[in-house]
């Protein structure tokens, strides 16, 4: 079965969820682990949180300068693009407007030897 990794876009100006935002996206998440759908899915700090590499420039902040951020991002097992886009829509902060999804084939994944 394919992956399909699933970027989760947000306005950091929008503030944190309210408890009901968050108790959607926990039902959401677990009904993705009970489907089975589910490989990993993460979380990130805030985008002033992040530091930046280019070439050998380092700075602080988000790479790309945007209204969104990247959230967070977690990878499903789909049949198909159009299966793992199904997937995608259920997720509550679809309808919320304060960012986006973005649906991208997994190329490949490396789990190195521990």
């Amino acid at each position: 079965m394919a992956q399909y990794a699933i970027l989760i876009f947000d306005d950091p100006t929008a503030g944190d969820y309210t408890p009901e935002q968050q108790e959607a996206s926990k039902r959401y998440a677990d009904e993705l682990v009970a489907s089975g759908a589910m490989v990993t899915a993460f979380a990130l700090h805030g985008a002033d949180t992040a530091t930046s590499l280019r070439s050998d420039l380092v700075t602080d902040g988000p790479f790309v300068d945007s209204k969104e951020v990247v959230a967070g991002f977690y990878v499903v097992e789909a049949p198909d693009l159009d299966a793992a886009l199904d997937l995608a829509r259920a997720n509550p902060a679809v309808a919320w407007g304060r960012g986006g999804l973005e649906v991208r084939p997994v190329g490949g994944s490396f789990t190195p030897a521990r």
